[in-house]
């Protein structure tokens, strides 16, 4: 495993590399979460994508768990995070088109960066794809509501309103109780929801011209990350397989499933 640091505008991001004798897979995470946290969580094990031989990439988004960022919102809209993914495939994989996985946030992240440089990918798997478009509206009232908590009650107050909410039945089922708190920095946490809460998808044309094949998986009742998000999405992309996650046997098999599509 190797580890590093790219220093960029406003902020540092800590990245990790398993090394593999296969082309290069990059993983992105969602919005609040990071490497330590998605392993905390224990829903999503990437091991599978690195035990094909695959050159496994994962970092931390500005802001979120070892990486750095400044209070401003604007350097969290999906479009920015999608620059900083750019600058660190010129670091890590340089002129190689890659292969990426975006859970979340990191769908957002991925798709601005597909639509925008499309050389760059191969394939991709999109997890978890969150609110857009027509049901983004409500989503980011939500998080302008999470980052005024913190900015009037602290960090901790979000923590608890957080830990207050039952987990998704689905994760319920399968065992996985804890919901890690926050990974991000007390300090821009606002910056990162505000800036989350005025961003979306591209539009449905842009994201009709993506040649890549891509793999969707949604999972079922979390209404953050709606299955009609991903439904519209393989209805726009030419190129694309869904598949939904209605059972906890399916999120323990996605590690798995990837590793096959991304062979």
């Amino acid at each position: 495993m190797t580890d590093g640091m790219l220093e960029l505008d406003g902020a540092t991001i800590s990245w990790s590399v398993q090394e593999g004798d296969r082309p290069t897979v990059v993983q992105l995470h969602g919005l609040s979460m990071s490497r330590a946290n998605e392993a905390a969580a224990a829903y999503f094990d990437w091991s599978p994508v690195a035990a094909g031989g695959r050159r496994l990439v994962r970092y931390d988004a500005r802001g979120h768990g070892r990486s750095t960022g400044r209070p401003v919102p604007e350097d969290y809209a999906w479009p920015m995070l999608a620059e900083d993914l750019f600058a660190l495939l010129d670091e890590v994989a340089p002129g190689e088109a890659v292969d990426a996985i975006g859970v979340s946030m990191g769908v957002g992240t991925l798709l601005h960066a597909v639509t925008s440089r499309p050389e760059r990918f191969r394939r991709l798997v999109l997890v978890i794809p969150p609110t857009a478009w027509a049901t983004r509206a409500a989503q980011g009232d939500a998080y302008r509501q999470m980052a005024g908590l913190v900015e009037t009650q602290g960090y901790e107050a979000l923590v608890r309103a957080m830990a207050a909410f039952d987990p998704l039945p689905l994760l319920q089922d399968g065992g996985w109780t804890e919901t890690p708190p926050p990974d991000l920095d007390p300090a821009v946490l606002p910056a990162v929801f505000t800036g989350a809460a005025a961003t979306d998808l591209p539009r449905p044309e842009a994201i009709g011209a993506i040649r890549q094949r891509v793999l969707l998986k949604p999972w079922v009742g979390d209404p953050g990350h709606p299955v009609s998000t991903s439904e519209r999405l393989h209805e726009l992309l030419p190129d694309s397989t869904l598949e939904v996650m209605a059972a906890p046997e399916d999120v323990r098999a996605l590690g798995a499933r990837v590793a096959a599509f991304l062979a």
